[in-house]
């Protein structure tokens, strides 16, 4: 782990933060390398209930780092390397993604709730990598664009994953086609964002907070509920609940759960 990303946890949640305030967060080769990491070495942390993730200095992230786009602009297959090789952001293993859409689908894939909070801009990749998230916080005056079309480009890091659970197809590619940057206002409008927020890492840290006090195995499983179903059709989705359901009853934190709740007391849920 490299310091452009930094991680804190306590009390079951991971600050998480995108940490090149010198160049607004943006997604350098090594920014690349970095996001993936925190996200690839949340996923199997037990003791982790709930993710804030968002960036130091003035914004959240500021898309593609300009050094590397102009890698592009000699033709580079994949619009440079994130691994130093041509193509590389192009590279993909037996997961579905590429390296290049890895950053902001890693947090999608997580199995415990991420919450973004967005401050300053979220630009392009800056954007998509906040889209990859479970619940979003916007400052009003925060600045959100799917900007690739500046660049000549279309969005390609994992935005069909996750536009498509916030916004109707006609509002997404009005954005694609557009690149119009949207205040954080308008992007709670719209459905981009869940809150606007006068503090959103606040804000967020608190939800993150009042999630990690619930059971883990619960809250686990909703998301998992949620992302394997939201587009399935119906009886993999009813066969789901089900068969989550019958996995939870009984279950360690679920008896604490209910004994909790008769005793009038707080539950003391266990990790792992």
């Amino acid at each position: 782990m490299t310091d452009l990303v930094t991680i804190d946890v306590k009390a079951g949640v991971a600050d998480v933060r995108l940490n090149r305030p010198d160049k607004y967060n943006a997604l350098s080769p090594d920014m690349f390398k970095a996001i993936i990491e925190a996200g690839q070495s949340l996923a199997a942390a037990a003791d982790v209930r709930a993710v804030v993730l968002s960036g130091n200095g003035r914004g959240f992230c500021a898309g593609l780092d300009m050094g590397s786009f102009q890698g592009m602009a000699g033709g580079a297959s994949g619009g440079g390397s994130a691994d130093g090789g041509s193509g590389g952001l192009l590279k993909r293993d037996e997961r579905p993604e590429n390296h290049a859409q890895r950053p902001a689908y890693v947090w999608k894939r997580l199995p415990m709730p991420v919450i973004a909070a967005i401050h300053g801009v979220a630009y392009g990749g800056g954007c998509q990598i906040a889209l990859g998230a479970d619940i979003r916080f916007a400052a009003a005056d925060a600045r959100m664009s799917i900007m690739e079309i500046k660049w000549g480009l279309v969005p390609d890091m994992s935005i069909t994953q996750t536009l498509r659970d916030l916004v109707p197809i006609d509002i997404a590619k009005e954005l694609t086609f557009t690149g119009r940057v949207l205040s954080g206002a308008d992007a709670k409008s719209l459905g981009l964002v869940t809150h606007v927020s006068d503090d959103p890492l606040a804000d967020a840290m608190a939800l993150a907070e009042e999630i990690a006090a619930k059971s883990p195995d619960a809250v686990r499983a909703g998301k998992r509920l949620y992302e394997e179903s939201w587009h399935a059709d119906e009886r993999t989705g009813l066969e789901m609940e089900s068969r989550l359901q019958m996995e939870l009853i009984g279950s360690a934190n679920q008896v604490e759960a209910i004994k909790a709740n008769f005793e009038k007391r707080l539950p003391q849920f266990r990790d792992g």
